[in-house]
């Protein structure tokens, strides 16, 4: 999981599919607020992975579609 620049567009393009999946997501919050829930950081050099929003109720699906975009953006 190194820091590939394509890696993070990579990774947020990934959320906006998830978010249009789920239609209901729309009516709940926005896209870029959905995409925002899941600030990348890392240490050192390393991408860690996103930890489920405190500020929003995700259902569990939704979040590990998350964790399998993230998976795949970042090996």
């Amino acid at each position: 999981m190194s820091k590939d620049p394509l890696s993070l567009p990579l990774f947020e393009m990934r959320l906006e599919d998830i978010y249009r999946k789920h239609g209901w997501l729309r009516y709940e919050i926005s896209m870029r607020d959905f995409v925002n829930l899941f600030p990348l950081r890392y240490k050192q050099g390393v991408a860690v992975k996103p930890e489920q929003p405190a500020s929003f109720g995700l259902d569990r699906d939704v979040y590990l579609q998350v964790l399998v975009a993230f998976k795949q953006s970042f090996k």
